[in-house]
């Protein structure tokens, strides 16, 4: 490996640090730059179209432009689902028992609260007053796809200070990425890396399950367990804040139906909470962590146990076999808690899970089990959905045939723009 000069490295690595100063540390979402605040999708749009012209910088200055719009919007959202979330509201009251007219008019009332509380706050960021992206540009930058681009264009600048940390923030998202894997590794071969291989979208739960999990691998079971718990509570904070990441991007289009819309965008907004579990989970190796809540448990159990706290660990056990139930080592344990429960100085309310346990896994079911409601409503045909009479009345032709298809379509930067083959392809010498 060839290591880069000691005054060189410098360069370097003050050249990188003056890049992510100005591109992040001067950011808040409070006080964003008025000259700087266009729609995401028009920004990604420019950036895109100036990466098919080969032309560089300037598809650099707007790639870089749509990450800091992207986290422009991801931040205003998060704060407004705080502050809504811990927002005392006077609820009217309510007798002990309600019909289910009266419910479904409760459930309206907490729905349109929690609304005008989201639009009273959205009001206030300048973020929300632009055209929404839509859902598949977010998808590209959950996707990271924007880094890839970084990555290639300044490669073609020569600029590999940038590009190498722009290619590890893809990889770790992208692992089975073939093409940026191999010149990764070539770089790897070549230069020097330490202090390059920085992911600018990295988790704040990812470090501490890392460290957590090194320390108990070599037995200091008290700073891991510490170090563990503070993982996962980073972790269910940041699923918190996926989940409302996923509200009120949809916007109803003004000529469609209010039902059909309705439901379309709750569907979608399912589809994309289910998707915060995969986004969270961390890369270790080029290898996504499986069932990564359920690991943050077992190594807590384990590394509990091996502290002599019973007390602490059985919780765990449990809390791990509900996203486990099928682990026959985890229900062995659990015979081993039972039979020495005295010893252990064990309480009854110890042979249950946790409750933050129980609170996400309750909801990640629960929202499993709505979308597939939802999927299989939706795909009901109509002699299912009305039965078979009243659905012969409606199978005739319908008179609006003729205007099928007239204004379906959708614009977007994908139907204009697409990668040009072969494109960035080639390696590039420090």
């Amino acid at each position: 490996m060839v290591a880069i000069g000691g005054a060189w490295l410098t360069l370097l690595c003050l050249t990188y640090i003056s890049m992510t100063v100005a591109q992040y540390e001067n950011y808040h979402f409070r006080h964003f730059p008025a000259q700087e605040l266009v729609p995401l999708a028009t920004a990604y749009g420019r950036a895109l179209d100036y990466y098919a012209a080969e032309q560089w910088p300037e598809s650099i200055g707007y790639l870089e432009s749509s990450l800091r719009l992207r986290r422009l919007l991801r931040d205003s959202a998060r704060y407004c689902a705080r502050h809504c979330d811990g927002t005392k509201r006077r609820e009217p009251s309510r007798a002990p028992a309600m019909d289910r007219d009266v419910r479904v008019h409760w459930l309206h009332w907490r729905v349109m609260m929690a609304a005008s509380c989201q639009k009273k706050c959205r009001a206030h960021f300048p973020a929300f007053q632009l055209p929404p992206p839509g859902r598949q540009i977010l998808e590209d930058f959950d996707r990271r796809s924007p880094y890839r681009y970084l990555h290639f264009a300044y490669s073609r600048l020569n600029d590999l200070q940038r590009a190498v940390p722009c290619a590890y923030t893809y990889l770790q998202r992208n692992p089975e990425d073939q093409e940026m894997r191999r010149l990764m590794e070539e770089y790897k071969s070549q230069y020097d890396l330490d202090g390059y291989l920085t992911d600018h979208e990295g988790q704040p739960h990812e470090s501490p399950f890392l460290s957590g999990v090194k320390l108990a691998d070599s037995g200091d079971y008290g700073r891991s367990v510490a170090l563990m718990e503070e993982a996962l509570r980073l972790y269910l904070d940041e699923y918190d804040l996926c989940q409302a990441d996923c509200e009120g991007v949809d916007r109803l289009p003004p000529h469609r139906d209010f039902y059909a819309a309705i439901a379309d965008v709750c569907a979608d907004t399912l589809r994309c909470k289910l998707k915060c579990e995969e986004n969270l989970v961390p890369n270790v190796g080029g290898y996504f962590v499986e069932t990564f809540v359920a690991t943050m448990y077992h190594y807590l159990q384990f590394s509990y146990y091996k502290l002599n706290d019973g007390r602490r660990a059985l919780p765990c056990a449990y809390s791990y076999l509900l996203f486990e139930p099928e682990d026959a080592v985890m229900r062995q344990n659990l015979q081993y808690y039972k039979a020495y429960g005295e010893q252990w100085g064990l309480r009854p309310d110890h042979f249950a899970p946790r409750r933050d346990a129980v609170s996400h896994h309750n909801h990640t079911v629960t929202l499993r089990q709505m979308l597939t409601s939802a999927e299989l409503y939706l795909k009901m045909d109509d002699e299912d959905f009305f039965g078979p009479e009243e659905a012969a009345l409606f199978s005739s032709e319908s008179p609006d045939i003729e205007f099928e298809g007239v204004g379906d379509y959708e614009e977007s930067i994908y139907a204009q723009w697409r990668q040009p083959e072969g494109k960035g392809d080639a390696g590039v010498r420090m």
